[in-house]
C-alpha cells in the first residue's frame, strides 16, 4: 500500500523537525513522503534522506530580524499578529500555487496548523487531508485555556474558569477577525464556498487531527475536535548526529552535572541578557553551566564567561538534557518535550507564541517553575533554580514524568494513524 504523502509545514526548526521524523518513518514503511516547506530547510531535510519540495516564501524569514522584533513586543498576541499578518498571509497566494504543484498525484496531505494554503489545496483538489497540532494551546479550548487555574476546588470555580476561557477566546476572535481576510479572498477567487475561520476551527481536518504532543502535557477536552488522536511527541534525532562537541563532552566529564541554558532556534537570535544572567545565577548557586548560544557564541571572548561555564553554538537536546542538573529554556514545545523526556526539572522563561501556555502546563505538572521574561535577572533566576535544585519533589516528579514520555513513541503512533486513515479511505 505505497502512497504519495505530502507533508506541508512552516515556521522554525521546531515546526519542521516533527515532520522530518514522521516523513522518515513513512518512507521506511514504503511510502513516498515529501516535505513541502521553505527553501531554508532543504539541506536538513534532504540530508535525512527525505524528499523536499520548495514552498515560498523561499527563505522563510530573517530569523535574526524576527527574533529581535519579538523581543520588542510586550504581548504574545502582538507577536502572533506579526507572524500571521507579516510572515504568512502576504505569501499565501504564492504558497498555494507552489503546493498545487507539489501535491500533483498526491494521495494525502498532512498539514501544519499555519499551512493555510495546504487547506485550500486539499479542498480545491479533493485530496484527503490530515491536520496536526503541535502544542495544546492551538486547540483554543475554553476548558483548558491560559486563563484557567491549576486547581478548581469547587463546581462554582470550574464554571468561572470555563466562562473565563470562553470569554478569552471570543475576545481573541474579535481582535483577530482580519487575520484570515486573505484566505477569504482567495477562496472566493477559487470558487470555494465560504467556510469557518481557517485560523480557528477551520484549521482542523474534519476526518483526523493528530495532536503531536504527550498526554502528560494535555488530555482531550469536550471542545476538542472529536476526531483528534494524541500521538505523543514525534521526537527527531538526526541520522547525521556526530554526538556532542568534543569541548562540551570533555566539560561534562570533568565535573558534576551542569545547568543547561537554551533558547531554541529563533529566540536565540535576540537573547538579551538571558545567557549572561543565567551564568551568574549558576555561579551563585555553586553550579557549573552550559550555554547553547547559537551564532552569538562566536562574539563573546571565553575569558569573559564566569568560571565553570561552557558556551557552544549548538548541542543535541536529546543528548545534553539527560546529563543536566536542570534545564532553563524558552518554553517552545519541542524543547519542552525534550526536557520532559530527559526527566530533569526545568525553569521556563517564555517569550511568545505557545510558550507561556507550555510553561504553565509544566508548572502544573510539578516539574518546573516559570519567570516572566521582563523579570529575568540573575538573582531571580538563582532563587527559582534554588527551589528546583534543592526541593527533591521537583526531581522526583520530573523523573516520573520522564518515564511516561519515554514510554511513548510519537512517530510510530502518528504513522500508524496515517496508515489506518489511508486504509480506511482506500
Amino acid at each position: 500500500m505505497s502512497k504519495h504523502i505530502v507533508l506541508a509545514t512552516t515556521g522554525s526548526y521546531g515546526d519542521v523537525f516533527p515532520f522530518i521524523a514522521i516523513a522518515r518513518q513513512l518512507k521506511a514503511r514504503g511510502h513516498r513522503a515529501v516535505i513541502g516547506t521553505s527553501e531554508i530547510f532543504r539541506q536538513i531535510i534532504e540530508s535525512e534522506g527525505v524528499e523536499f519540495c520548495p514552498i515560498r516564501p523561499d527563505g522563510y524569514i530573517n530569523v535574526e530580524q524576527a527574533g529581535q522584533f519579538i523581543q520588542l513586543l510586550s504581548e504574545s498576541q502582538q507577536v502572533l499578529d506579526y507572524g500571521i499578518s507579516y510572515l504568512t498571509m502576504p505569501h499565501l497566494r504564492a504558497t498555494y500555487y507552489d503546493l498545487m504543484q507539489a501535491a500533483q498525484d498526491a494521495d494525502l496531505l498532512v498539514t501544519h496548523p499555519l499551512a493555510c494554503a495546504a487547506s485550500l489545496v486539499a479542498e480545491k483538489t479533493g485530496i484527503p487531508r490530515i491536520s496536526t497540532i503541535l502544542s495544546p494551546i492551538s486547540f483554543l479550548s475554553a476548558y483548558d485555556s491560559p486563563s484557567g487555574s491549576a486547581i478548581s476546588t469547587s463546581a462554582y470555580e470550574k464554571v468561572l474558569t470555563l466562562v473565563a476561557g470562553d470569554n478569552y477566546y471570543r475576545k481573541l476572535r474579535w481582535q483577530t477577525r482580519f487575520w484570515s481576510a486573505p484566505v477569504r479572498q482567495i477562496r472566493a477567487e477559487l470558487g470555494l464556498e465560504p467556510s469557518t475561520d481557517i485560523l480557528f476551527e477551520g484549521q482542523h481536518s474534519p476526518e483526523l487531527v493528530l495532536a503531536l504532543f504527550s498526554k502528560v502535557l494535555a488530555t482531550p477536552q469536550p471542545d476538542w475536535p472529536a476526531q483528534t488522536q494524541i500521538t505523543g511527541f514525534p521526537f527527531f534525532s538526526s541520522h547525521n548526529d556526530q554526538g556532542l562537541p568534543k569541548e562540551l563532552e570533555q566539560f561534562l566529564q570533568d565535573g558534576p552535572a551542569p545547568i543547561v541554558f537554551t533558547l531554541g532556534s529563533l529566540m536565540v537570535w535576540a537573547p538579551g541578557n538571558f545567557y549572561f544572567e543565567g551564568a551568574i545565577a549558576a555561579q551563585q548557586l555553586g553550579y557549573r553551566c552550559v550555554l547553547l548560544m547559537g551564532p552569538g557564541v562566536h562574539s563573546i571572548p571565553k575569558e569573559q564567561l564566569p568560571a565553570g561555564t561552557c558556551a557552544v553554538d549548538y548541542a543535541s537536546h536529546s543528548a545534553i538534557f539527560k546529563r543536566a542538573a536542570a534545564i532553563v529554556h524558552h518554553g517552545g514545545v519541542g524543547t519542552t518535550g525534550q526536557a520532559l523526556r530527559a526527566g530533569r526539572p526545568m525553569l521556563i522563561i517564555p517569550h511568545a507564541f505557545d510558550q507561556p501556555d507550555n510553561a504553565a502546563r509544566v508548572v502544573r505538572l510539578g516539574v518546573g517553575r516559570m519567570i516572566e521574561r521582563q523579570y529575568t535577572t540573575a538573582n531571580r533566576m538563582a532563587t527559582e533554580l534554588k527551589s528546583l535544585l534543592f526541593d527533591p519533589s521537583y526531581a522526583a516528579k520530573a523523573a516520573e514524568v520522564g518515564c511516561l514520555v519515554q514510554a511513548e513513541d510519537g512517530v510510530k503512533a502518528a504513522c500508524d494513524a496515517i496508515e489506518a486513515y489511508l486504509l480506511k479511505h482506500k
